[in-house]
């Protein structure tokens, strides 16, 4: 996906109205392709192209652009000179929002305006007519930085205001006065959010990153992995855009990183519990009209933090997507996308019923089901972490991701515990291994604080639905604040200027009942009401309204996952799970930001079981990436024996290696 696309598949109702306003002819197609071309003349055409018929080509002259339910994979193109208008549905939103871009970048990105006008046109018809040459269409060429720049200025949005220091009212009036200038001649209205700085070089996708990327589009199940930091999740976000809307359903093992790709809890979907009742019963539940209907709708299956899913659960609901799809192949025929790292937080799950207390359950891990392996048809690996730039903290926690620490890992994160990470009035968020503990810590320090205690409320869609979003979003639905309180941001605001989900502030001052935050670069920002939206089972939206903050004094392990933070601090000593350690210590971005109190070697450790898995996980992806050139030699001949017996010594040693490079 790039922001060259010009290219759009999905589907397209076409209505013609006449004169007065009534609808004549129409056309439905539910697969057809949009292009932008060019004729000889320069002009600029929208070409809908149907399965198995010809094309039809429509004039960008007169253009209104309707584009609320981009992101729902919906738009409405109104072309009122040949009084047409054209529905789009079903069209992945990522790649819509880059052709909806393209077509605005190309006409206003020209200086002489965005269509030639009338004389020349004319003067350019009569020449071709002249000539006696067949009229021919070209795609548009790739999009320049020029136009770009020059899209940008036209929308208003190379201004000198930022999200902190507004544009002064003066150039909001002219900028008013322009745009209904514009209105009032009928040219292309600017589209804002469509012009979003998406193009910096931190947001494209790296080529291992293109690799998935090309893989789900083209509707093979997948399984990718990769270390803390390695943008699994933005990957999957756009793995998301990528994808037509119907029949696409995000889900994810956890509340809060299902709130982050915007979808629903696994459970939720499947319709069937916790999935701890018998076979038996999970068919019967998932077979209730609503939830079967939701399974047979289903095309492709995304599972977020696929490593916190257990493996019976992962069982039964393979099992139920066959028996209410009433296909026998695997999951019932849906193509899965499973994004998780299983050297990282593992499943919390019950003991089996009627075991021991002490007895471990056979299948912890989904990779441990029979259905695992007939699901996946391509495995990746993400290497390239982004997170951090500092290569001594990388590779100390590729180190600690296989539960390898030597003695100079553990004399470097000891030598943490003296260093001063606070600034600008900022503490060190404490990461605690139990949500209750951080919650205690928050409550006594908020009432130690002078002052009165200042109530935000959320205002949630739907009020019966209170308990769901605290469940799955990290905004609470009552955050009590006070002056000097430590505080995080839960949104990402302006990424240039390091407002992003994570960043560490504390609260100065109230300004207009909101409160007033100073990051730990200086920024000052007023906190306004932002908005979630998370989706149910069945598709409904449910959204909160609440100021982006949290208590920040200290904050559980389970909750950071999938956070940046830029000035933590930490107690391992009371750790209890494989992983929950590299976890805690992957949050941080670099060695700077980080104070570990108690580093204890013993407390870092990995699943024997995972280890194991991540040893076949990558001889597969080794088979499937090394693959022979030229023909097998047939003619083998006795003195090849030391040769082959080299070869065999290379791969063995290669699926030996560390689960990581450690250089």
């Amino acid at each position: 996906m790039d922001l060259n696309d010009a290219v759009l598949t999905c589907a397209v109702n076409m209505e013609w109205t006449n004169a007065v306003g009534i609808t004549g002819r129409k056309l439905a197609y539910k697969t057809a392709t949009l292009r932008l071309v060019r004729n000889d003349l320069r002009e600029l055409f929208v070409e809908v192209t149907p399965e198995k018929l010809k094309p039809l080509k429509f004039k960008l002259k007169d253009l209104m652009v309707h584009k609320k339910f981009m992101s729902e994979g919906k738009a409405t193109f109104n072309f009122k000179a040949e009084k047409c208008t054209l529905y789009l549905s079903n069209a992945p939103p990522g790649t819509l929002m880059f052709f909806l871009r393209t077509i605005f970048v190309k006409m206003n990105g020209n200086e002489g305006g965005s269509q030639p006008d009338d004389a020349t046109l004319q003067k350019k018809l009569r020449e071709h007519l002249m000539s006696g040459k067949p009229s021919s269409f070209n795609d548009v060429s790739p999009v320049t930085t020029a136009e770009m720049i020059l899209a940008r200025k036209k929308a208003g949005l190379l201004s000198k205001g930022s999200v902190t220091t507004p544009s002064p009212q003066g150039a909001k009036k002219r900028r008013f006065e322009e745009l209904k200038e514009e209105k009032e001649r009928g040219t292309m209205p600017a589209a804002k959010k469509l012009y979003a700085s998406t193009t910096d070089e931190s947001l494209r996708l790296s080529e291992e990153q293109m690799e998935v990327l090309r893989a789900c589009t083209s509707g093979k199940s997948v399984f990718f992995t990769g270390s803390a930091g390695t943008g699994k999740s933005f990957l999957l976000r756009r793995i998301i855009s990528a994808l037509p809307p119907d029949g696409t359903v995000a889900t994810a093992s956890t509340g809060v990183a299902a709130c982050l790709i915007g979808g629903t809890t696994l459970h939720a979907f499947a319709g069937i519990g916790g999935g701890d009742a018998t076979m038996q019963r999970c068919l019967e539940l998932a077979s209730r009209p609503a939830n079967a209907q939701t399974w047979r709708k289903c095309k492709r299956l995304i599972i977020d933090e696929i490593s916190m899913v257990d493996g019976q659960f992962f069982e039964k609901i393979e099992a139920v997507a066959r028996h209410i799809r009433r296909n026998d192949r695997p999951f019932g025929g849906i193509q899965l996308i499973l994004c998780g790292d299983f050297l990282q937080l593992p499943p919390v799950i019950k003991g089996d019923f009627g075991a021991a207390p002490t007895a471990t359950p056979q299948q912890r891990f989904c990779f441990q089901s029979s259905a695992w392996e007939t699901c996946i048809q391509c495995v990746y690996e993400l290497k390239q972490v982004h997170r951090q730039s500092d290569p001594e903290f990388v590779k100390i926690l590729n180190h600690l991701r296989i539960g390898h620490v030597n003695d100079s890992i553990t004399s470097r994160l000891a030598a943490t515990s003296k260093q001063k990470i606070e600034g600008n009035g900022i503490l060190a968020t404490q990461l605690c291994s139990h949500t209750n503990d951080a919650n205690s810590i928050n409550e006594s320090k908020l009432e130690n604080l002078d002052g009165d205690k200042i109530l935000f409320k959320a205002d949630d869609s739907d009020a019966s639905m209170t308990r769901t979003l605290d469940q799955q979003i990290q905004a609470p639905s009552q955050l009590y604040l006070k002056v000097n309180a430590q505080v995080m941001l839960l949104k990402n605001i302006n990424i240039s200027n390091g407002l992003v989900n994570g960043a560490r502030g504390v609260v100065v001052r109230m300004e207009k009942d909101l409160p007033v935050v100073r990051f730990k670069n200086n920024q000052e920002y007023v906190c306004k009401h932002e908005r979630w939206i998370i989706k149910t089972a069945s598709g409904n939206h449910i959204t909160r309204r609440q100021v982006p903050l949290k208590l920040a004094w200290a904050f559980s392990i389970h909750k950071s996952q999938g956070l940046t933070l830029d000035c933590v601090e930490m107690s391992l000593s009371k750790v209890f799970e494989a992983g929950q350690a590299y976890v805690a210590l992957s949050r941080a971005k670099s060695l700077q930001s980080i104070r570990i109190l108690d580093f204890d070697a013993k407390q870092v450790w990995a699943n024997p079981h995972v280890l194991q898995f991540y040893k076949g996980f990558r001889r597969k992806l080794m088979d499937t990436t090394m693959i022979p050139l030229g023909p097998k030699n047939k003619d083998k001949k006795p003195g090849d024996k030391a040769a082959n017996s080299a070869l065999a010594k290379l791969k063995k040693s290669l699926i030996n290696k560390p689960l990581v490079s450690i250089s």
